[in-house]
């Protein structure tokens, strides 16, 4: 019985080792990370609002971490092609990705996507919110959100409006600008919010729901573009004049983009703190905020479980919404 107790205890002291050997390269990488450069995956095509943020963001994570930092634009279904990247990606804190929070908590009740939008990604951290304007386009004649209304309702379809892309904020406000007007809108939707201000020089459509970045900006500063509403809490600094959706009866519609990092799941704890920390003490700096703050959008800093806690309330709110409204990707 001696004998046998001693090679029991041998076999576990054995298994034992084996699982400690087995873990000791997953910790020591996690200790020792990074050592080589990191990916982040940017589910939009250049341009737009994350472009405006995400390459100096790069370029200071970079220099915090000491390895190169890269962003590599992965576009395509409303960033769901992006988000699927990260979300099937090593978890290993070399791959990130860095986006609205549209592609996870809107995409999955408008489409099929291929990840599970609560379980394959983790949230690293927040890092701002971005109105929405509504921008009227050279083609359209109209000078309000009524006008647009009234000609939609006079000639149903004759009015396009574009958006970033299905299952995006953009895709929801049109589809409650429809439920609460009744008014008959012809959607465009883009892969991204880069290409939708080219396009509308072109008069390509008529109406645009996108988020703000310096080379928009311009172009309603120049009059090109004209802002008929805005999706914000309040009225916007500079563009004082114009109304918010909520202002003009239509709250439902009122909505922002929440942008931040996430990672794939199982990434390690410790890995996606520091990442946090990192990017929050970047947000912390003057002039990042300053950058932000310039295309009209605000830093918002979290923790991982804060993020973590807005995209599954967020996901489980717009259930709801999407069901509602009858939201589909068309």
């Amino acid at each position: 019985m001696k004998s046998m107790s001693r090679t029991r205890r041998l076999t576990i002291a054995v298994a034992a080792l084996a699982l400690m050997n087995a873990t000791a390269p997953a910790n020591a990488q996690a200790a020792d990370w990074p050592t080589r450069p990191i990916r982040i995956v940017v589910p939009y095509p250049t341009g737009g609002v994350t472009d405006s943020i995400v390459r100096v963001l790069a370029e200071r994570i970079s220099s915090s971490l000491g390895q190169p930092v890269f962003v590599e634009n992965r576009a395509g279904a409303g960033g769901t092609l992006g988000v699927d990247v990260v979300a099937k990606a090593s978890p290993d804190g070399y791959t990130i990705g860095f986006a609205a929070i549209s592609p996870l908590t809107l995409n999955p009740h408008v489409m099929k996507v291929p990840y599970d939008a609560l379980r394959d990604v983790t949230a690293i951290g927040s890092v701002m919110y971005s109105p929405v304007y509504l921008l009227a386009t050279p083609k359209f004649k109209g000078a309000t959100l009524q006008d647009a209304i009234a000609l939609c309702k006079a000639s149903p379809g004759s009015v396009a409006i574009a958006t970033s892309g299905y299952g995006s904020v953009g895709h929801v406000m049109v589809e409650q600008l429809r439920k609460k007007s009744a008014a008959v809108m012809t959607h465009v939707p883009y892969k991204g919010g880069g290409q939708i201000a080219t396009d509308a020089m072109g008069g390509n459509f008529d109406l645009m729901l996108a988020n703000p970045y310096p080379a928009l900006n311009n172009l309603i500063e120049q009059g090109k573009l004209r802002a008929l509403a805005v999706g914000a809490p309040n009225r916007l600094s500079n563009l004082p004049a114009t109304p918010t959706f909520a202002e003009l009866g239509y709250p439902e519609a009122n909505l922002t983009s929440f942008f931040g990092f996430f990672a794939p799941a199982k990434t390690p704890a410790d890995i996606v703190s520091r990442l946090n920390q990192t990017i929050n003490r970047i947000l912390e700096s003057p002039e990042i905020q300053e950058r932000v703050r310039k295309a009209e959008n605000m830093v918002v800093t979290s923790t991982p479980a804060q993020f973590q806690d807005r995209i599954a309330r967020e996901y489980a709110a717009n259930a709801s919404i999407v069901k509602e409204a009858n939201i589909r990707a068309e």
